[in-house]
């Protein structure tokens, strides 16, 4: 009797083991399904695809969702970089009143998933040491270590530039591009974690009235400037904020515009007429606006 209900017991110990094994290789729910490389549906043109791709290359999986496609080392990293991806797609398709696929083109998601590698990702692609994610070319590179907890708007950052870059193949103004992208971002990241049971609300920084990089300033620039990067960023968001709170249809038209090259002065006071007579009056209301909040400064007679 013993004897018979010990190997009873090793049959279902070694059932067990064996239920256990097939979860444990079963794909998770929702996860993506890998495919190689040459079964992909549309080849990466981007030159900094191969560098990202030459790191390790025996690591590099790959696999397709409704818009992106995407290559990572693991899938338990890469599919939730996927769930996000596509509900940023969404969220900024439908703010610039584009609900539709923006085009039959897919673009490509490279994960990175140690700090190492993407330090040496951006030395192959000489990239600014400060970024943790990068959209250039209508490819998308970021940086996801497991070892992490992520929250913060980077993803949809860098997918906001997609979706731009889709809409307009010759390029926007880096000021609206940038405050365009930080601006929905911040606004989709908050859903995104309200909609998983996160008390999440967008913030926008504000800017004391000293700090303030003068708005031809902004708007001629062509990259975001190394020595007053932050305040670049923070005063786009800004910027793209007060326009878009001001009346959105007339952003959306002023986006569409600059897409065709237009003169922002021309193209701001056609599109805002009846609410900003001249630019200087741009000027006065935004920076009221940008500095609401702000700290007052400290008094230095102390």
């Amino acid at each position: 009797m013993w004897r018979r209900l010990s190997l009873l017991s090793i049959l279902l110990v070694g059932l067990a083991f064996s239920s256990r094994a097939q979860l444990d290789s079963s794909p998770a729910l929702g996860a993506l399904e890998e495919l190689e490389l040459s079964k992909l549906s549309q080849r990466d043109l981007n030159p900094l695809g191969e560098k990202a791709l030459a790191i390790h290359p025996e690591q590099w999986k790959h696999a397709e969702g409704e818009h992106f496609i995407y290559h990572f080392v693991h899938g338990f990293v890469a599919t939730p970089v996927s769930v996000e991806a596509e509900f940023y797609y969404r969220v900024v398709a439908k703010a610039l009143d584009r609900e539709q696929q923006t085009s039959n083109t897919k673009s490509h998601i490279y994960v990175f998933e140690t700090p190492e590698d993407w330090v040496q990702f951006q030395q192959l692609g000489s990239l600014e040491k400060w970024t943790g994610g990068i959209h250039s070319g209508g490819s998308l590179f970021i940086l996801r270590d497991p070892r992490f907890k992520f929250a913060d708007n980077t993803l949809g950052h860098e997918v906001a530039h997609l979706v731009v870059h889709r809409l307009y193949t010759e390029g926007v103004p880096t000021w609206i591009d940038e405050g365009f992208a930080e601006y929905i971002s911040k606004t989709a990241h908050a859903s995104f974690r309200r909609a998983r049971g996160y008390r999440a609300k967008p913030h926008s920084q504000s800017i004391a009235g000293d700090d303030l990089i003068p708005l031809p300033t902004l708007i001629a620039f062509l990259r975001p400037p190394n020595d007053n990067v932050e305040t670049f960023y923070e005063e786009s968001e800004r910027l793209v904020r007060f326009l878009i709170a001001s009346d959105k249809p007339s952003f959306i038209n002023l986006l569409d515009a600059l897409g065709k090259h237009q003169p922002f002065d021309t193209a701001f006071l056609r599109i805002y007429a009846g609410r900003f007579a001249t630019t200087a009056s741009l000027d006065e209301r935004f920076r009221e606006y940008a500095s609401k909040d702000a700290p007052a400064a400290e008094s230095d007679n102390g």
